[in-house]
């Protein structure tokens, strides 16, 4: 069994880029006794670009992609050195592995990524994984690596998805902010989130503070994977989320599990366009599991080619997301049409739009 522990930038390394070492002394001490009781561990970090001005000295973030890129290249070997050295002195052995949003977005990519995870896991060795922000653009902007955490944990089947963080959990409101605020122990339903005040979206993935860990914690959640967020400068919080200890707050896991491969399309393969369906089309999708065919499609929109990722839309509601047959162009000379009437114009077409065996519903 795994558990995908994630590091925030805010209990790696201080405000000025200094690392918090005594926070790393006991995260990795907590690791490494998870290690020793037979259980695979992943830890995500975050802290790569805060380290690097740490050690060039600036005196403020850069905000230009190179100056982010260069700071992270000279602070991400320094970084996994000090998860490295503490590692070692609990006995485990560790190894970097760096990721980019395009390794989780392409299949091929995805299952080599997946592949050495797994191989790593097997010669018990624990994977520091980061965003490879050397060669990376946006995905600098992702915020503290949640969504790869949750993409992480989703690719290994993991049992356990803990984010740690620098406050003590998931509260009703910003506790910062407001004195009546209440720490959430446990969220059993993502509908109960419509009560909180969690903070707004700041783009798709990278959503920013909680509001990043709370869309993670689902994502997870939906994969059948249980999901902790709690304080990671507070000893044995860890160890605590990985035994079933209430600590923080636990996200409990949707009882059914998606395949890996419908998993990866909801999450990690991005949407080039949209597809608007007629309402018979939108029911046989939600209720019957069918295939979208052209003759139930209504308006395409957005450049794609084949085997791009869609959104299938009806009344303003997206139903779900799938791989599509045809490219837009193609798709705008076709809509509407039976199949005899698509293969008059595009001879040996493919019968549906979208199959169902690449369709998620969402």
């Amino acid at each position: 069994m795994t558990v995908v522990a994630k590091l925030g930038s805010s209990i790696v390394a201080g405000g000025d880029g200094a690392l918090r070492t005594h926070v790393l002394d006991r995260v990795c001490a907590q690791v490494a006794e998870l290690h020793r009781g037979g259980e695979n561990v992943v830890m995500i970090t975050s802290g790569a670009i805060a380290r690097g001005m740490r050690v060039l000295e600036l005196g403020r973030r850069p905000s230009a992609i190179d100056e982010l890129q260069a700071a992270s290249a000279i602070g991400q070997g320094s970084l996994f050195r000090a998860y490295e050295e503490r590692l070692a002195a609990g006995e485990v052995r560790a190894a970097q592995v760096l990721l980019t949003a395009s390794d989780l977005q392409l299949r091929t990519n995805y299952l080599n990524a997946r592949r050495t995870l797994r191989r790593l896991l097997e010669w018990r060795v624990v994977p520091v994984v980061n965003e490879n922000d050397t060669t990376a653009t946006d995905e600098i902007t992702f915020g503290d690596n949640d969504f790869l955490a949750a993409q992480v944990a989703i690719m290994l089947e993991a049992r356990l998805l803990v984010l740690l963080t620098d406050q003590a959990g998931l509260y009703t409101k910003d506790p910062r902010r407001s004195p009546d605020a209440e720490l959430v122990t446990q969220v059993a339903d993502e509908a109960e989130l419509a009560g909180y005040e969690i903070g707004e979206h700041t783009s798709p993935f990278g959503l920013g503070g909680m509001r990043s860990k709370v869309a993670a914690a689902g994502m997870a959640g939906a994969s059948g994977i249980a999901a902790v967020i709690c304080e990671g400068t507070a000893d044995g919080t860890l160890l605590a989320a990985a035994a079933g200890e209430h600590t923080g707050t636990r996200f409990d896991p949707h009882r059914e599990r998606a395949s890996s491969f419908k998993l990866w399309l909801r999450y990690a393969k991005p949407s080039h366009g949209t597809l608007r369906v007629d309402d018979g089309a939108a029911r046989v999708l939600r209720e019957s599991g069918s295939s979208l065919l052209p003759v139930g499609i209504t308006e395409v929109e957005g450049e794609f080619e084949a085997g791009d990722a869609v959104e299938v839309t009806a009344d303003g509601q997206t139903i779900g997301k799938g791989i599509v047959n045809y490219s837009a162009g193609e798709l705008r000379r076709i809509k509407g049409l039976r199949t005899d009437k698509v293969r008059e114009l595009i001879p040996h077409a493919s019968e549906e739009a979208v199959h169902r065996d690449y369709f998620v519903l969402t």
